[in-house]
């Protein structure tokens, strides 16, 4: 019987951060992942660390991770290919850009002062290359862009390190409570522990579901498309809420183009089938965007299987059926940049029974 202080499902970058945070605490966790790190969502995302535009609840995690992505190389030991050219929100109307005034107003009331609205001049300065006919947007000066899989296998690389350990290629088939402990079984034989954390991305409904939790989990696949080198010509990473886009420029040239088009998934199979219609509708966004992207040919496309929950933002903190086991799933295609800070906080939280993060309006026991 192999034992352990707390149980991870799941080796994404939520999953190995919290693993990491754990062994930091002196704790000694055993994450386990059905495939290998990074597979999935975590691994093949756009890489933007963004605090641009969040939802209301996410905005204090957001802003304790940014500060670990700003020193990122001395936590993992790899900067991870993190660049800090900040995030730009691009208006296409008078009308888009009036909403975007709106909200930073409303977050200035409420003390956070990350997003700043810019007119059209700025714009220009920041985005040299974006079409006339934008009259300004919102930029986010201190985010930026990172490798994901290289991120993901630096938590989970330094997570051993630090006294974890991690089993890749196991599944978990049962979840139940045997004295003080929780019982993991799994395809390697059962585990147990006082402490089990659910970061199963796409597969964490069916964990909750052993514990009498059903939530509304939505199985997604955001695709993402690599074009051939260009020129150099912007450097924040650019994003659009009226249209679906992101957009950044990578140190070799080569531009990543996402947004939240959606392939088909099929999480028992592991398997995404790409709509190259949708690419198709991202591409002619880019194209009337970036007039410098017109001679620009796109290489390579992929989509990675994601969780999405009904209002868009993550399930994360204790369990509302059973003590001992805490959840981190959910993060609707907009995940990675809160790894870092999320992992510390779930770390806090398990370690301790409370956290100095807010994360009210998170919690599971919102589908109840």
């Amino acid at each position: 019987m192999r034992t352990a202080d707390v149980v991870i499902v799941g080796g994404g970058i939520h999953g190995c951060s919290t693993a990491l945070h754990l062994a930091l605490r002196g704790l000694r966790p055993i994450l386990i992942e059905k495939d290998y790190a990074g597979r999935h969502a975590s691994g093949v995302n756009a890489g933007g660390v963004r605090q641009l535009a969040r939802d209301l609840h996410e905005i204090p995690l957001s802003i304790a991770s940014m500060g670990l992505w700003e020193r990122i190389e001395e936590l993992v030991g790899d900067d991870c290919g993190f660049e800090s050219h900040g995030t730009v929100l691009v208006a296409e109307t008078e009308t888009e850009l009036a909403s975007f005034r709106a909200r930073v107003e409303d977050l200035r009331l409420r003390g956070f002062t990350h997003e700043e609205l810019i007119d059209r001049a700025e714009l220009k300065r920041l985005v040299p290359a974006v079409a006339d006919h934008c009259p300004g947007g919102v930029v986010s000066r201190r985010d930026g862009a990172a490798d994901p899989f290289r991120t993901t296998q630096a938590f989970r690389r330094r997570a051993i390190e630090k006294g974890a350990e991690v089993l890749e290629g196991v599944t978990v088939t049962g979840l139940s409570k045997v004295g003080a402990n929780w019982r993991v079984e799994t395809s390697a034989g059962p585990i147990e522990a006082p402490k089990v954390v659910n970061a199963a991305g796409a597969w964490a409904d069916r964990i909750a579901a052993m514990l009498g939790e059903p939530v509304p989990l939505t199985v997604v696949a955001p695709m993402l498309m690599v074009t051939s080198r260009v020129p150099a010509f912007i450097e924040p990473v650019v994003i659009l809420r009226g249209r679906k886009l992101s957009f950044k420029q990578l140190g070799n040239g080569t531009v990543v183009i996402g947004g939240g088009h959606l392939a088909t998934s099929n999480r028992d199979r592991n398997e995404t089938v790409l709509d190259w219609d949708k690419l198709a509708i991202s591409a002619r966004t880019v194209w009337e965007l970036f007039p410098a992207m017109r001679a620009a040919t796109i290489v390579r496309a992929w989509a990675g299987i994601e969780a999405f929950m009904p209002d868009g933002i993550p399930v994360i903190g204790p369990s509302s059926t059973s003590e001992g086991v805490f959840h981190q799933f959910g993060f609707s295609t907009h995940g990675f940049q809160l790894g870092p800070g999320t992992g510390a906080m779930m770390a806090e939280l398990v370690a301790t029974g409370s956290t100095n993060t807010p994360i009210d309006g998170l919690g599971i026991e919102r589908f109840r």
